[in-house]
């Protein structure tokens, strides 16, 4: 399994974890008390480190670093996944969400990770684990709206709207559409229009996953934002990466 995980930011590098294993027990910073002393053994491998730089088309990154540091804090993006999905046979790795990279830079280092998968005996699972919406409501609001139900708990209608179009958009493989939709957010952001932003605010986790297909579970809300599963299917042989902003 890797774990795209939206929580745990990066400047210089993807940081990759490369533990073989890790284990302790987790509090969330942001809210101790949904998630406290939460324990975790997560088997994880060895990850090898990318050129330090890789060009090609244009696109530019700095490379990964394969990071087993002891130390190396752990983050509720993959914590609350492997509390569901983790199997003592598989190996866990988590990737830090880069701050700096374009949409060029997690393309290519998608592309890095699908040519890593591409030489490995194994199966692997790649795992997005972010959110749609992500606006909160305000804080004398927000206890009045911890309740799944769309409908009165996602930030607006409108944000709901757009959520489910951009749901709608992946399981029909409308990849190009997503791309505008990205396209527009750095232009929309500065006249004010945005009333919606995934959780990593387009920083584009999706850009490293290959081809969509159908959700996974019900969209949901939570405190403003929106939540929903969706599985992207392995693309098939003629599958070039061109536009599979899923």
């Amino acid at each position: 399994m890797i774990v795209f995980d939206t929580h745990w930011e990066s400047t210089f590098e993807h940081i990759v974890t490369s533990h073989e294993r890790r284990q302790g027990h987790f509090t969330s910073h942001e809210l101790p008390r949904g998630m406290s002393a939460i324990p975790y053994d997560i088997r994880g491998t060895r990850a090898s480190r990318a050129r330090s730089h890789t060009r090609r088309k244009g696109a530019t990154t700095s490379g990964s670093l394969p990071c087993d540091d002891p130390y190396l804090p752990i983050f509720y993006g993959t914590i609350n996944i492997w509390t569901y999905l983790g199997d003592p046979a598989t190996a866990w790795i988590s990737v830090a969400v880069n701050q700096t990279c374009t949409t060029e830079d997690f393309l290519l280092f998608g592309e890095l990770i699908g040519t890593a998968i591409a030489g490995l005996d194994r199966r692997v699972v790649l795992l997005a684990s972010g959110g749609m919406t992500h606006r909160f409501f305000r804080f004398r609001e927000l206890r009045q709206h911890e309740a799944s139900d769309p409908s009165r708990n996602v930030i607006s209608p409108e944000a709901w709207a757009a959520d489910r179009h951009v749901l709608d958009m992946l399981q029909k493989g409308d990849h190009a559409g997503r791309d505008r939709l990205d396209a527009r957010i750095p232009q929309t952001r500065a006249r004010g229009e945005v009333r919606a932003l995934p959780d990593d605010g387009g920083r584009d986790r999706r850009l490293a996953m290959p081809g969509a297909r159908e959700p996974f579970s019900d969209y949901e809300a939570s405190v403003g934002t929106g939540q929903a599963h969706v599985w992207f299917e392995r693309p098939g042989d003629g599958w070039t990466g061109k536009g599979a902003a899923a």
